[in-house]
């Protein structure tokens, strides 16, 4: 039986502490593929490089018997695909992004790279797995993120998720013992409030600098991934490739008849 294949990945880059905290983490499900960008990626989103090329670079660290690394010159999702095209003995069996450092809740996740990253393996028929604390400090404690992951993996692994299904999973930044539970939860309605600062730079040239608050459209509603993290609960959200609005196509359905008759009049 052939050993399981873990891919690693994130967007904070390649010396994150969220990411050695999960190759921490996975270490002991089967051998580990690690593929990182060079530098921080945040707010990548599902971006590739297609107007450069791409460049990798295998790290060496001998005491490592099971893991390997690759530093990658692009964006998450780079990250997997040349994973899954190049690197890769075989098809992973799982894919991890994160620990990132800072939430992936509501409409964050349109953005976010690390979940971009699992997005990607879902698209490729692996079930892929994106976390994140809600601490942006370098010096963040990952240890009930680990334990939190290490479960949810575990549950993965033994009750595949359904095709075109990965899992957007957020931790509060608490101890463990500061954890009221696991909430499985839908994404909160809400947007970003953004501005741009305006500074000048020592030249004497202006520049834009993105700033911005969320608004929470529903804030009092206890099935949300926002509900669940202010309230010191982990938040799972199954996430789906598929972004068809079944019920606006029946509503829409007529349109197809109208314009018809309007193009063959025109």
């Amino acid at each position: 039986m052939k050993e399981r294949l873990i891919l690693v990945s994130n967007d904070d880059g390649m010396h994150a502490p969220g990411l050695e905290a999960l190759i921490e983490t996975v270490k002991t499900f089967g051998k580990v593929l690690v593929v990182a960008p060079s530098e921080g990626q945040s707010g990548m989103s599902l971006a590739i490089t297609i107007k450069v090329p791409l460049r990798i670079h295998k790290v060496r660290n001998e005491s490592e018997t099971n893991v390997i690394r690759y530093i990658c010159s692009g964006t998450p999702v780079d990250c997997i695909k040349l994973a899954i095209s190049r690197l890769a003995e075989n098809k992973p069996d799982l894919i991890v992004s994160g620990i990132n450092h800072g939430g992936n809740s509501s409409a964050s996740i349109v953005y976010s790279g690390t979940m971009a990253a699992a997005m990607e393996g879902c698209i490729n028929g692996i079930p892929s797995i994106g976390f994140s604390l809600l601490d942006i400090s370098r010096e963040a404690d990952f240890s009930a993120v680990k334990e939190i992951a290490r479960e949810i993996i575990e549950k993965v692994l033994a009750e595949p998720l359904p095709t075109g299904v990965c899992l957007n999973v957020n931790v509060p930044p608490v101890p463990l013992t500061g954890i009221h539970g696991i909430k499985i939860c839908r994404q909160t309605k809400g947007f970003w409030i953004e501005e741009f600062d305006k500074r000048t730079d020592p030249n004497r040239k202006d520049y834009y600098w993105l700033t911005g608050l969320f608004r929470n459209l529903e804030p009092e509603a206890s099935d949300t991934d926002e509900w669940a993290l202010s309230n010191n609960y982990v938040s799972i959200v199954p996430v789906k490739i598929d972004l068809t609005s079944y019920e606006t196509m029946d509503k829409i359905k007529n349109w197809e008849t109208s314009m018809l008759v309007s193009l063959l009049k025109s």
